[in-house]
């Protein structure tokens, strides 16, 4: 993937930054005819910087050394883990009776809720 970034500056202002389009001028530049040539006293300027991007964007996995193949490997394992849920929700005391009420709590501790 290739882009283009376009920066125009004013004096030594960074006025506009654009990425995928033309920047924006400062409407500081004098308006010429398009058979005109800039002049060079112009306190603007444009600065265009290309950047291309690989041809081949697919890596094969016998490219790749060894401790990289094996890094790959536990990681896809152990971030595949991460998804699989439990089947049911477990609950630990589900087997579990309460015990047997022998006397009131509450009232022989004398606490009660108003």
């Amino acid at each position: 993937m290739s882009f283009t970034v376009e920066k125009h500056f004013c004096g030594q202002i960074l006025v506009d930054l654009a990425i995928f389009s033309e920047a924006e001028t400062c409407g500081m530049e004098m308006h010429m005819a398009s058979s005109e040539e800039k002049s060079e006293d112009s306190c603007c300027k444009e600065q265009k910087i290309s950047v291309e991007g690989q041809k081949d964007l697919k890596l094969s996995f016998d490219q790749l050394d060894f401790p990289q193949q094996v890094f790959i490997s536990f990681f896809a394992y152990s971030y595949i883990d991460l998804f699989e849920g439990l089947p049911e929700m477990v609950v630990p005391f589900k087997d579990y009776s309460p015990p047997l009420l022998v006397r009131d709590v509450q009232l022989l501790d004398q606490t009660f809720l108003i």
